[in-house]
């Protein structure tokens, strides 16, 4: 959220926005907004049942967290990366998450790795997960990666991830994750990566973090190759 407005804006307007933000992002992440479409204030107004001045403000945050961007002569549209961006946002995340793992395995304290065992049983009990479907990842502490990262100990990486990252990383995992055996293959190997950083062994805590987004980010490139395939066969 812009500082300057934000300072300015009331109690109530910052806890309305708060509220419109949270909205708007799980609907983006969900893709019930979907990437490149246009997005209008009197429409998400309309939609939310809230003023401009703290939608304006909700914007903004969705602005920052690049789930929006504004495009000359159109306006306000949901983010959508092109094949290319969608490959380089995988190679960062390859690069700084695998060193996440390593840091957290000589960073990590016990009552953090015993929060990632919760947070894997937790989502063992997903129905989703069970039936093949790629398991929701949640938001913030309960997300595994998440949590990863945190366990580094390194501000430098958990700004970057989780703030400025965080949000878009989310959108595609989440849309391009699922079906086939991809989730309980994810979900294994998350429990081996928790195994290395238990036992202090920061470069195979790498190696099995580098290897598990190497895996999803084929299956994500695949699954949106094959929604641009449709969506191009349903133009023609």
């Amino acid at each position: 959220m812009n500082s300057v407005a934000e300072e300015n804006a009331s109690p109530e307007v910052r806890t309305l926005a708060e509220r419109v933000f949270h909205q708007l992002q799980d609907a983006i992440v969900r893709g019930e907004l979907a990437p490149g479409s246009k997005i209008t204030e009197p429409g998400l107004s309309k939609t939310y049942g809230i003023s401009r001045g703290p939608l304006r403000e909700a914007m903004r945050r969705l602005e920052a967290h690049r789930l929006i961007e504004r495009v000359p002569h159109v306006g306000a549209r949901v983010v959508k990366l092109s094949m290319k961006e969608l490959l380089e946002l995988f190679d960062v995340r390859e690069a700084l998450e695998s060193m996440a793992a390593r840091l957290a395995a000589e960073h990590m304290t016990r009552e953090e790795i015993d929060g990632l065992r919760e947070v894997l049983a937790l989502h063992e009990h997903q129905a989703d997960l069970k039936s093949g479907e790629a398991y929701y990842q949640r938001e913030g502490d309960l997300d595994f990666h998440y949590r990863i990262v945190q366990g580094s100990h390194n501000r430098m990486l958990v700004t970057m991830l989780c703030d400025d990252l965080y949000y878009l990383v989310r959108l595609y995992r989440t849309q391009f994750s699922a079906s086939g055996s991809r989730p309980q293959r994810a979900f294994v190997e998350h429990h081996r990566i928790v195994d290395a950083i238990e036992a202090g062994d920061a470069e195979l805590a790498e190696l099995l973090m580098r290897r598990h987004v190497s895996a999803s980010r084929a299956n994500v490139v695949d699954r949106y190759a094959a929604t641009l395939k449709q969506q191009a066969e349903a133009t023609t």
